[in-house]
């Protein structure tokens, strides 16, 4: 059960399911809202708002906490410089810092712009 009182698997939809990326859409809004947590092992996020387009990227500790997720789609200053996408640490959102995408982040990111490019 979520701090909101909804059950687990019930405040989201599944739009597409790729390996272990998991294409999601938040029911109660238009506007995104990523997943805090998930009961699958290994599992990647991809939060779509109610335009369709992609949002987050969200990756998970071993515990099923948030620790890191890749914002797509607005500006965040990193070391005085606009970053898009960018990276942000933490379980709520901020609280370790942000970064730049390395070269792993990017391949990802290529990935599941591909991947929803192909699916729409």
């Amino acid at each position: 059960i979520s701090d909101v009182g909804k059950e687990y698997g019930t405040e989201y939809d599944t739009i597409l399911k790729y390996q272990n990326i998991k294409f999601v859409k938040y029911k109660d809004s238009k506007s995104a809202k990523s997943p805090m947590e998930t009961m699958s092992k290994g599992r990647i996020y991809v939060t779509v708002n109610g335009q369709n387009e992609l949002v987050y990227i969200t990756y998970y500790d071993s515990d099923g906490k948030r620790k890191r997720q890749i914002d797509l789609n607005h500006y965040h200053e990193i070391d005085g410089k606009k970053e898009k996408p960018h990276i942000h640490n933490g379980y709520e959102h901020d609280e370790n810092g942000s970064e730049r995408l390395g070269d792993k982040e990017k391949k990802i990111v290529d990935k599941i712009n591909y991947i929803w490019d192909y699916y729409k």
